[in-house]
């Protein structure tokens, strides 16, 4: 009996962000591979809150791996910072792998990384460029929804990758030893602009969409005006304005050497999430 408690105390997998975009479906996935997750989220039972260090410690106690996915983005002021007070504690836990969700093309995301490969912890690096699914359960959902897509961006082209794909390469890390000391970085097959993105999506869902690229003032203006935190302000106005200046334009192949299959295109991404109804014209007053 006590073997099998050291036995799953010591497989528990302490999964930070479990509300997200890529936490959710990573819990979901090793919880249907039968292994003991912890959720890290405010509303968790231990619960985990990237502005409140002193519950960081409890959160980890008795895990043995951990996903990492800071809030809003490892781009924002103080993320290394956090990242190596958690890559502290998390030794001193006893953990023994990380796994961080990294973003392309970001000089704080690369410093945060550097500090996980420094921490004598097995660790992977998950390298990802924007996910597809910010348009459905993200930024741009609203937007979508009421049929314009107005981004201060223009026609510089992304390689658009799918959250499923960022999660099965999560798990794969994991929980499969061969990933230990790898860095992988995540992209769709296609380089796709913006515009050809809500193009994509307009054809999927039979809606007539539109694309308007806007001026960044007039984007921070807008922000401002419907109340939208300072700090996803500021983030939003340097992903668009630095990291979307053409560095990304190109395609990796995480996907291919971590899990040997193809990533998941865009136009799949868009005939699924069509199909789900989540950008029907009606949407927006369902979900309040």
């Amino acid at each position: 009996m006590t073997n099998t408690a050291n036995t799953q105390r010591n497989n528990t997998i302490l999964v930070i962000g479990s509300t997200g975009k890529t936490g959710k479906r990573i819990a979901r996935r090793l919880e249907d591979l039968g292994l003991p997750v912890r959720h890290g989220s405010r509303s968790a039972q231990v619960p985990f809150d990237w502005e409140k260090p002193q519950i960081w410690a409890p959160a980890l106690a008795g895990a043995a791996s951990v996903y990492i996915a800071y809030t809003p983005d490892l781009a924002v002021p103080g993320s290394v910072e956090a990242i190596r007070e958690l890559t502290r504690l998390a030794i001193q836990a006893g953990v023994g792998r990380l796994v961080l969700l990294s973003g392309r093309g970001e000089e704080e995301a690369e410093r945060a990384e550097d500090v996980v490969r420094a921490s004598g912890l097995d660790c992977t690096i998950v390298r990802a460029t924007w996910f597809s699914q910010n348009f459905s359960e993200g930024n741009f959902l609203d937007d979508v929804i009421a049929g314009t897509v107005a981004l201060p961006v223009g026609d510089v082209r992304e390689p658009f990758v799918d959250a499923d794909d960022i999660a099965d390469v999560a798990v794969a890390a994991l929980t499969d030893d061969r990933h230990i000391g790898q860095t992988y970085e995540l992209t769709g097959p296609r380089l796709l602009s913006f515009g050809d993105a809500v193009a994509e999506i307009a054809a999927a869902s039979g809606r007539d969409l539109r694309f308007i690229p806007v001026p960044i003032e007039d984007y921070v203006a807008t922000l401002t005006e419907y109340e939208v935190p300072q700090d996803v302000i500021s983030l939003l106005r340097y992903l668009f304005s630095t990291v979307l200046d053409g560095r990304n334009a190109k395609l990796a192949d995480g996907v291919q050497r971590s899990l040997g299959r193809e990533p998941k295109d865009f136009a799949d991404y868009a005939r699924q999430t069509a199909a789900t109804g989540v950008w029907a014209p009606h949407a927006s007053s369902a979900r309040g």
